[in-house]
């Protein structure tokens, strides 16, 4: 009698356990069609869950900044691009919108470290050096550009 409780106590558990695992990947893909579909506070409240459950997803991360600078909430889209480029450092995507805020607060140091890093990752977004490097040429310290 005894072993058999404990083996439907099991079953439930495993099920519960295979049930989380499933619902965490959907939050995922739930929040991705919501966001491809303009539905952002939605996409992002499901990104936020899925963060949740699985905190090291730099994927979302990704997609909640991406809201962000929709939202044109450049603070938090850049904390989380900060996450999503600790936990993937190699993320161009990242890299680059991480540029683009660069390239606005006129942060002529931390661009050129940031093009220098994108340089070494880039793989599918290597033709947005010309244009940064155009746009940078605007902030340039006069120092630098009479050198």
């Amino acid at each position: 009698m005894f072993s058999k409780l404990k083996l439907v106590l099991g079953i439930i558990l495993f099920f519960n356990f295979f049930n989380l695992a499933i619902s965490k990947e959907n939050f995922f893909i739930d929040a991705k069609n919501k966001f491809d579909s303009k539905q952002l506070e939605e996409s992002k409240f499901l990104f936020q869950r899925n963060i949740v459950f699985n905190p090291k997803d730099a994927q979302s991360y990704l997609y909640l900044a991406k809201i962000y600078n929709s939202e044109e909430n450049e603070k938090e889209e850049e904390k989380n691009l900060k996450t999503t480029l600790l936990l993937e450092p190699d993320n161009e995507e990242a890299m680059y919108m991480m540029i683009n805020i660069a390239l606005k607060k006129s942060n002529y140091s931390r661009i050129k470290n940031l093009i220098k890093d994108f340089n070494i990752i880039c793989i599918k977004l290597c033709e947005k050096t010309e244009t940064i490097n155009k746009k940078l040429k605007n902030i340039e310290p006069e120092n630098e550009s009479k050198q």
